[in-house]
């Protein structure tokens, strides 16, 4: 059998080191299924239950590891399925390709079943990148440059396959005119800014006398470096969520998370700095910065088109965060007077006392914030974490304590609900010999994180570590969303949007073959947390938690405190519920000790 050009398609994948493939079948890309299949165990084809859940696993796997992550889906509706997951790789500028199938070449343009405009429906969630094999001889560039551009981009790219092509015999293009002949591979360049720009950052950061930095996902890599930076400036770090693993949080002068999620201490700094130093991050919520013109600035990012987009900075590098950090480094002067820095350590310790009252304070029945803080301690040497968006993100910004060693990531800039679980999937494939651990709301779990069960059940007994813990909030309230109606829009609970069916998560997973803890007392907690962490096999830990907890911002606006206010004054349906948890909140920042 002559080979085909989804033959091809594979085995080039596989050239460029492409280990798997995370994706759903269907008859618009049946011939790949045949190449995978007879390629044996040259590139795993991991099974998801829908093709948006195959998307975050492919911006995962990305994430966790540098690599470049595959999806696949069918023509028509499998495509369209993609696009969520690819978004959120889009906008954490992750290395994703997106391979489609496509209906038969002479069927396009007559309306046919399933047949969509791929090349317009990607062209920007793709824009980089997205075109349709029209001819055998065209494959092999259209796999190097989608490879190749979705590395160098750190951007998706897409190729379309029309499934008449995927069976056609595969064909390397001739040494002729109007052919193109690409090749396999990518070099890591060194990126440093020129010696003079250096200079001038280094001069605006030696004369300030209150320094504050901001770290982000590009910073990833260079966490020795942003240590030492630190250091000589006698300067406090907070970061942005994409960020969270860049330093641990046992550093004293570590001020955790930045904006609406973050803390008091980042609002401090960056309240009262003189000047800012930003490494690798895209952090969009200008107001938590400091006002334009208090404070000189300083920007380190790798993607030219991302400076000095959130603040006026008045030196701009670009470059490799670890590489111009390095080159920084002997430019600046240690700051004696470490006063600035040893007030801010003071108020990190103070707040880290006042989450662990806000945590330890009684609700109904569990505070969902003490999920987290009894789990912060618990956590296994080089752990996996994924957070999920909606009210889990609040207290996995602000209580889970990074240390060394760990990696842990979100839905960023997209901010979308369901990558949760998918996310942590990814990082089994990816490691299997490492615990992930999934932080998701109810939610988000029976909107998509229960299908992911099922792929792990199907999976599981292939990791070397079978460790893999999905917490989940049940509060039977869409909570982010509800608080946001509160004190953004000013308008009490909506039941009728927020309110959502109660669901066995804990007895899902048993059924599934997998692990069910449930918890509906704070005194099960810890126990419940040692029982995920000793099993077997993957397991969801399900807290009955209260929605009437608050997710406080680090800083109170006049405007969101009128919002607040109005929103009680209307009746809301939970009124007297979060008027005490708002109280017990507030009181735990004053007297910490006390409540």
């Amino acid at each position: 059998m002559a080979e085909q050009v989804s033959d091809f398609l594979v085995k080039r994948l596989a050239a460029w080191g492409i280990k798997r493939i995370y994706g759903f079948p269907g008859d618009g890309i049946n011939g790949i299924m045949g190449a995978l299949q007879r390629a044996g165990d040259l590139l795993k084809f991991v099974q998801v239950r829908h093709e948006e859940m195959a998307a975050f696993m492919a911006c995962a796997h990305s994430k966790f590891t540098g690599e470049v992550g595959v999806c696949m889906a069918t023509s028509g509706p499998g495509a369209i399925h993609l696009l969520n997951g690819l978004y959120d790789a889009k906008m954490d500028h992750q290395s994703v390709v997106a391979i489609v199938g496509q209906s038969a070449r002479a069927a396009l343009g007559g309306d046919y079943q399933q047949e969509v405009d791929l090349i317009s429906l990607y062209k920007d969630v793709a824009n980089q990148y997205v075109h349709m094999c029209c001819d055998p001889k065209q494959m092999r560039h259209l796999v190097d440059r989608a490879v190749r551009i979705a590395k160098v981009e750190r951007t998706v790219t897409c190729i379309i396959i029309p499934n008449d092509v995927q069976e056609l015999d595969a064909e390397e293009p001739p040494r002729a005119h109007n052919t193109i002949h690409s090749g396999i591979g990518f070099p890591s360049p060194r990126i440093v800014p020129k010696a003079g720009d250096l200079q001038r950052a280094a001069d605006v950061l030696n004369s300030g006398k209150k320094v504050a930095m901001l770290v982000g996902a590009g910073a990833l890599g260079a966490t020795d470096e942003v240590m030492e930076v630190a250091d000589l400036l006698g300067c406090c770090v907070a970061k942005a969520l994409l960020g969270k693993a860049v330093l641990p949080d046992d550093l004293p002068y570590v001020t955790g998370s930045i904006g609406l999620l973050g803390t008091k201490p980042s609002w401090t700094m960056m309240t009262d700095c003189d000047t800012l130093l930003m490494v690798g991050s895209n952090f969009p919520y200008s107001e938590f910065l400091p006002k334009e013109g208090k404070a000189r600035g300083v920007q380190i990012d790798i993607d030219g088109r991302l400076l000095s987009i959130r603040y006026p900075m008045e030196v701009n590098l670009m470059g490799d965060s670890a590489e111009t950090l390095r080159e920084l480094l002997p430019l600046l002067r240690r700051k004696e007077d470490r006063s600035w820095r040893e007030m801010l350590e003071k108020e990190i310790e103070e707040w880290w006392k006042v989450m662990h009252a806000r945590a330890m304070s009684s609700a109904d029945p569990i505070n969902p914030q003490r999920m987290f803080s009894e789990l912060s301690p618990k956590l296994p040497d080089n752990c996996i974490i994924s957070s999920d968006s909606g009210s889990s993100a609040n207290w996995y910004a602000r209580d889970i304590k990074i240390r060394r060693g760990m990696m842990a990531s979100l839905s960023g800039n997209l901010a979308t609900m369901c990558p949760g679980v998918p996310y942590a999937i990814a990082a089994k494939f990816c490691y299997p010999d490492r615990v992930a651990i999934a932080l998701v709301g109810d939610g988000a779990m029976q909107m998509l994180g229960n299908n992911g069960m099922i792929t792990i059940a199907k999976y599981w007994k292939e990791w070397s570590d079978p460790r893999l813990v999905i917490l989940v909030l049940n509060n039977r309230d869409l909570n982010q969303v509800t608080w946001e109606q509160r004190a953004m829009a000013g308008n009490p609970k909506y039941e009728a949007s927020q309110d959502i069916p109660d669901f066995p998560f804990a007895r899902y997973a048993e059924l599934l073959g997998l692990r069910g803890i449930f918890v509906n007392k704070p005194e099960q907690i810890a126990n419940a947390w040692d029982e995920a962490f000793a099993s077997d096999r993957p397991c969801i830990v399900e807290a009955y938690t209260d929605p009437n907890v608050p997710t406080l911002p680090p800083h109170i606006s006049f405007d969101e405190a009128v919002a607040y206010s109005r929103a009680l004054i209307k009746g809301d349906p939970e009124e007297i519920g979060i008027i005490s948890q708002t109280f017990k909140q507030a009181m735990d920042a004053v007297l910490p000790h006390k409540n």
